[in-house]
């Protein structure tokens, strides 16, 4: 088992602060397994997986196994996790359907850098469980319903989600070429929800106010080539704060370090690699002295706001710096050259069948 060196960016991040900056996560870590957002704080499934990626990317392969058999125990008979849980207490029994599916992306990811077969083994149960709970959820024009309730399915489909939810289908489709078995609903289902991506934007409500919904398009891979690179262009101005990151929202003055990372990663997978630089360079205003990352500034008063340093910014920050030092195997995750596309094709309204 390949154990990776931590990654470094010179001038902004050494491989020695990144190690702290993972290990800052590792010591959030509770008992169970389980990484909340800070001590004594909620842990959510989707956020729970990115700190696990962090952490496999810095060689901290004990609690990143520990994170990933925590998603194993955890995960209930439908394939789905609760959206939030606190000291192993469920805070909100619902099931998002975009937090059920990162765990392909996390799965694909440990196995891109440690080439443990034996993990993957244990875990494909468990991805093709998640996998299986999401298309569920799926519509026969290609979106996915955000969450199920004990009333069923929620009504609204979110472009965010979706976009994130289209590269877990492509991680769990390379898990299941690099198993020999094939899944020929996925290559349908996400070549539906690509198409509903990147060609029928009125089919998911509208927040176009979040920075998410500017950049995950991109980051997720449903976009790329001119139309990425415009719509990165198109919004630029209302999100980026130059020397200080973008903005959550685009009417409020407030700069946040995680969605600046996944911003760097969109910008790194379309080639803009000087933007994305200079991105990361600009959040570490961030940093304490302790590697852990303020969730973000409110830059209008220089405050920290939320006064939280949240384990998901400083995963996401690693994350982005493998991306731009290319230090690991999975670095390239997000620009996903290599991950199944599925089927490709017209999936319009009219002609869409889902087979479920």
């Amino acid at each position: 088992m390949r154990v990776p060196d931590a990654p470094g960016v010179p001038g902004v991040l050494t491989p020695a602060q990144c190690r702290q900056t993972a290990q800052s996560i590792a010591d959030t870590q509770e008992s169970s397994g389980a990484i909340p957002w800070s001590v004594g704080g909620h842990t959510d499934p989707w956020d729970h997986v990115e700190n696990a990626m962090a952490l496999t990317v810095a060689g901290l392969l004990e609690p990143a196994r520990a994170a990933f058999d925590w998603c194993r125990d955890t995960q209930r008979p439908d394939g789905s996790w609760p959206i939030q849980l606190r000291n192993g207490v469920v805070e909100d029994a619902n099931s998002d359907s975009n937090f059920c599916a990162y765990i392909a992306t996390g799965v694909w990811h440990h196995l891109l850098i440690t080439r443990d077969r034996r993990f993957a083994e244990n875990m494909w149960p468990v991805v093709t469980k998640a996998i299986e709970f999401v298309l569920d959820l799926q519509r026969p024009t290609g979106e996915i319903a955000w969450a199920r309730s004990d009333s069923g399915p929620e009504q609204d489909a979110l472009l965010t989600g979706c976009a994130s939810i289209y590269h877990s289908l492509r991680c769990a489709l390379a898990l299941a070429d690099y198993f020999d078995d094939p899944q020929p609903e996925w290559e349908v289902a996400v070549g539906q929800l690509g198409h509903a991506i990147a060609h029928h934007p009125d089919r998911f409500v509208c927040k176009d106010r979040w920075s998410m919904e500017w950049y995950y398009p991109v980051l997720g891979g449903a976009l790329r080539g001119a139309a990425a690179r415009s719509r990165i262009d198109e919004r630029w101005d209302d999100f980026v704060v130059p020397g200080l990151g973008i903005r959550c929202v685009d009417d409020r003055p407030w700069v946040t370090g995680a969605e600046t990372c996944e911003l760097v990663m969109a910008l790194d997978a379309i080639g803009e690699t000087g933007r994305a630089r200079d991105q990361f360079a600009a959040m570490h205003h961030l940093r304490e002295e302790d590697g852990s990352y303020w969730t973000g500034l409110v830059f209008a008063d220089g405050k920290r706001w939320p006064e939280e340093r949240t384990t998901w910014t400083g995963g996401a920050m690693i994350l982005a710096a493998d991306a731009l030092s290319c230090t690991t195997p999975g670095s390239g995750i997000f620009r996903g050259h290599d991950l199944p596309r599925g089927l490709v094709g017209e999936f319009d309204c009219e002609c869409a069948t889902s087979g479920r």
